[in-house]
């Protein structure tokens, strides 16, 4: 069996990548396989979830929809790929420039002034790296409003794990109503409308925030990017009056567990919030509210196992990382998923 000393250093063999949809492989979205981790392993289908849940418990979902924040543009005579990442409060974007291939665009090709031709006409022109020192992200001024390029001539947002191109309605959620995503909460992913009506029939209560996803993929430690969020006063009363009936609070995915912890107080308790987050999760800052979460599979060196460990503990996230590694699961955002459930 494998053993993990370290879940940010672990070995990720290719063949571990899941290259297309599940229903490309003939399999219904929540078909995916499902480890959950915490007193014991045990190994399901999504589609079981509402048995690994509890009447009482609620679970939180993000009902950010994903853009098609992909668009083609030109550097000069060098073809590109420009990921608009978010907006700012002062009309600006934040892009990241890749290359054709899907690859970082080298950085020292990049500096304020650098203009990005777009389609129709627009432009992108480079202002300053938005999270000095690194130069992965910039802000930009753009001569149009970069949403209207996205609904155009936008494609969902891809990494080159997956060589095929596939439709925005692969990178949907059955949650995703508010447009502003870059990138699919992918947690969600393997949830249908069958399942969330299977827990609701269970007695499990599900409640919803808002999380704009920024572009994944950060360089070697830069932490994660600020974000918008939102958590309603509806649901902060649903998670406090969850926790004091003794039931779980369930995060899908770590967009929600930065909301919800972004809104929590010292004691635990959850507020409403509207605005940006720069909350980063690990051991200087554990878990106050989260109970567990339900989650993809996440790549080494990624500072999203840092928020895992936050949740659920180290000794649970290793354990499962290494049993997912032994028994052929499939990572990123078309793979299999996992429930990692804190141990009181």
């Amino acid at each position: 069996m494998t053993v993990l000393l370290d879940t940010r250093s672990f070995v990720l063999p290719p063949e571990r990548n899941a290259t297309a949809p599940p229903e490309a492989r003939g399999l219904a979205r929540d078909d995916v396989r499902l480890l959950v981790a915490g007193a014991d392993l045990t190994h399901a289908q999504f589609r079981e979830l509402p048995s690994h849940l509890r009447p009482g418990d609620l679970v939180v979902v993000n009902n950010s929809a994903t853009r098609s924040a992909a668009v083609d543009g030109r550097i000069e005579r060098r073809q590109v790929a420009v990921h608009f990442a978010t907006w700012l409060d002062d009309g600006g974007w934040v892009v990241e420039i890749r290359t054709t291939a899907r690859t970082p665009f080298p950085a020292e090709e990049l500096s304020a002034g650098t203009v990005v031709q777009l389609p129709e006409g627009a432009r992108a022109t480079l202002r300053k790296p938005w999270l000095p020192a690194a130069r992965r992200l910039w802000v930009a001024e753009v001569t149009v409003d970069p949403r209207d390029l996205m609904d155009a001539y936008g494609s969902p947002i891809t990494y080159a794990y997956v060589p095929q191109r596939w439709s925005a309605s692969y990178y949907s959620t059955v949650f995703g109503r508010i447009p502003g995503s870059a990138e699919m909460p992918s947690a969600a992913r393997p949830f249908t409308e069958h399942l969330v009506l299977d827990l609701i029939a269970a007695g499990v209560v599900v409640a919803p925030i808002t999380l704009h996803t920024g572009v994944s993929s950060p360089e070697a430690g830069e932490p994660p990017s600020p974000e918008r969020c939102t958590v309603s006063a509806a649901t902060a009363r649903m998670v406090n009056d969850t926790k004091a009936a003794g039931g779980r609070v369930i995060a899908v995915g770590t967009t929600v567990t930065r909301a919800l912890e972004t809104a929590a107080d010292q004691l635990g308790a959850v507020h409403p919030v509207n605005g940006w987050t720069d909350l980063v999760l690990g051991p200087d800052r554990p878990a106050r509210v989260v109970d567990g979460l339900i989650t993809g599979w996440h790549a080494p060196g990624a500072s999203h196992l840092d928020l895992l460990v936050a949740v659920a503990g180290s000794s649970t996230v290793e354990t499962a990382y290494a049993a997912a590694l032994d028994t052929g699961y499939l990572w990123h955002e078309f793979g299999d998923s996992a429930l990692l459930l804190r141990q009181r």
